[in-house]
């Protein structure tokens, strides 16, 4: 079990490397609308990604807190992209591969992912199948001893640059839930074709992207945890993906805060430091406060995940508090850097768009809320 002081070593590299080698460069990154390549590998070079994968894969086993770090701190400096895709490969992709993959799929892709030489994708969302995974239509049917997949995908971050996708499909389109089969889909497969990078609101670098699945045959060795079990497997790794979208939304919060604290005790208007309006001094005191009480609380879920006791529920309530109160803190910031905070030229402004899409990826706000009234008032 790692101390204290050695978390807070692996954050403070982390958060040196973030500032030599991603902040001098991500403002022309978000301009390119996507990633080089090469960030992928010196994140693995430096040992910043999967980094709770076992050593016998090629990460450190190092618990889940350490590697959600990286995640945070991008948030922390305003990378919102990036965190996002580092937060795809590294907390969602590797886990469903290391919990559910036989040990063939493991050593095929573990290893290569901690490296960043492989970069993983997870393909659930249709165009007409977002929240709802049970309306998907891509197909997965039987042919000889293996299968052949036919569909498309969405909005898939990390789709221009993926090597290895988590894919959800249809084995079996009359059975419900139980007809639903994941696989792992090497890239480089014949009929498999990337869509455009698709332009987005916020989070211009994260190359996100439509994907196109034209009779790729992949082997009954791809299925990844089960034959028609696909709906129960994404159901059980959700908790972590909602767990890492909170992580990220209270350190954007406290980068916000930070950034905005600097600058209205340096901005003067009416002959006195904005700091010094009580207006001021309240709102950055009420937003203070509500991300501390959020803290606490993620806190708590990221004690529960390493102890395997994280429910559905609290996983839920997390990301639905933190990714509001991500919202609500992007725009009063804003608000307090008056006129320049539209402007491009300070990061508030990224800040701003970058907060809208938590409340919708992972699991809408509004899904959120039914997991926990679900709980609480049963199915109604």
């Amino acid at each position: 079990m790692l101390d204290q002081s050695e978390i807070e070593l692996f954050r403070t590299n982390v958060r040196k490397y973030l500032e030599r080698e991603i902040a001098p460069h991500y403002a022309q990154w978000e301009k390119d609308e996507i990633l080089p390549r090469e960030v992928w590998t010196g994140l693995g070079e430096n040992g910043f990604l999967c980094v709770d994968v076992p050593e016998q894969y090629g990460g450190f086993g190092a618990p889940f807190r350490l590697s959600a770090i990286v995640v945070e701190e991008a948030s922390r400096m305003g990378f919102g992209g990036l965190a996002s895709n580092i937060s795809v490969h590294s907390d969602i992709v590797a886990p469903y591969i290391l919990h559910l993959g036989t040990e063939e799929q493991k050593q095929t892709w573990l290893p290569r992912m901690v490296t960043g030489e492989a970069i993983g994708a997870i393909g659930m969302t249709e165009p007409g199948a977002g929240s709802d995974l049970q309306g998907m239509k891509t197909r997965a049917e039987k042919d000889g001893d293996g299968y052949v997949i036919n569909g498309q995908k969405t909005f898939i971050t990390n789709g221009q640059h993926c090597d290895v996708i988590v894919l959800a499909t249809k084995t079996d389109p009359n059975a419900g839930s139980r007809g639903m089969t994941l696989f792992t889909v090497d890239t480089s497969l014949p009929g498999f074709a990337r869509g455009r990078n698709l332009e987005k609101m916020g989070h211009h670098c994260a190359d996100t992207s439509e994907l196109f699945f034209e009779n790729v045959r992949v082997g009954a060795d791809q299925i990844l945890g089960g034959e028609g079990k696909g709906f129960a497997n994404l159901m059980n790794e959700l908790p972590r993906e909602r767990l890492i979208l909170a992580i990220g939304a209270i350190g954007a919060c406290e980068g916000m805060l930070e950034r905005t604290t600097t600058y209205v005790q340096e901005r003067k208007a009416f002959g006195q430091s904005v700091a010094q309006f009580q207006n001021t001094r309240f709102k950055l005191a009420n937003l203070k406060a509500q991300v501390e009480v959020n803290k606490a609380f993620v806190a708590q879920c990221t004690d529960q995940y390493d102890d395997g006791a994280l429910t559905a529920v609290n996983a839920s309530i997390a990301k639905y508090t933190t990714t509001e109160l991500q919202g609500v803190v992007a725009d009063q910031c804003l608000q307090l850097f008056g006129g320049y905070g539209y402007m491009q030229e300070y990061p508030i402004s990224r800040d701003y768009v970058d907060a809208r899409i938590q409340r919708i990826y992972g699991g809408t706000s509004e899904i959120m809320l039914e997991i926990v009234a679900r709980d609480l008032l049963g199915r109604g």
